[in-house]
C-alpha cells in the first residue's frame, strides 16, 4: 500500500498552514484525491510530498510560484532530461539576471545612503559647534 498524507500531516511536516497547502493545490502544483462524503477529505501521495518539497526549494531561491510550476511539471513528461534541465538552466539563468540587476539597484542605494549620512553628519556636527 502506498504512503499517503492528510493535509494536517504535510501541513505539519513542511511548517505551513492548511490554507498555504490549499493555495498551492488551487495553483496547481498539488494534487490531492480526494475521500469522504463529498470529497472533502483530502489525500496527498507521496508524488504530492515531493512536489511540495520542490516547490518550497524554489521559493527558497526566489522564484515564483508559476516558476516553480513550470520546472516541477516538466518533469512529469517523458524521461528525456535535457528538455528537463534546459527549461530548469533557463529559469534559474533569467532569475539569477534579475537578482543580479537588483544588486545592482541594491549596491547604488545604499551608496546614495552613506553619502547623505556623512552630509548630514558634517551638517549635525557644525549645528552642535555653533550652539
Amino acid at each position: 500500500m502506498a504512503t499517503t498524507y492528510t493535509i494536517t500531516d504535510l501541513a505539519k511536516e513542511f511548517d505551513l498552514t492548511t490554507r498555504a497547502m490549499r493555495f498551492y493545490e488551487d495553483m496547481g502544483l498539488l494534487k490531492p484525491e480526494r475521500e469522504g462524503q463529498g470529497g472533502r477529505n483530502r489525500v496527498y501521495s507521496a508524488r504530492d510530498r515531493t512536489r511540495l518539497k520542490l516547490t518550497l526549494r524554489a521559493k527558497r531561491l526566489g522564484l515564483s510560484l508559476t516558476e516553480a510550476k513550470e520546472i516541477i511539471d516538466s518533469y512529469d513528461s517523458p524521461r528525456d532530461t535535457a528538455p528537463q534541465l534546459r527549461k530548469f538552466l533557463d529559469i534559474l539563468t533569467d532569475h539569477r539576471q534579475k537578482l543580479e540587476a537588483q544588486m545592482v539597484d541594491l549596491q547604488a542605494n545604499l551608496e546614495e545612503l552613506r553619502v547623505r549620512e556623512k552630509e548630514t553628519r558634517m551638517l549635525l556636527s557644525k549645528a552642535e559647534k555653533s550652539n
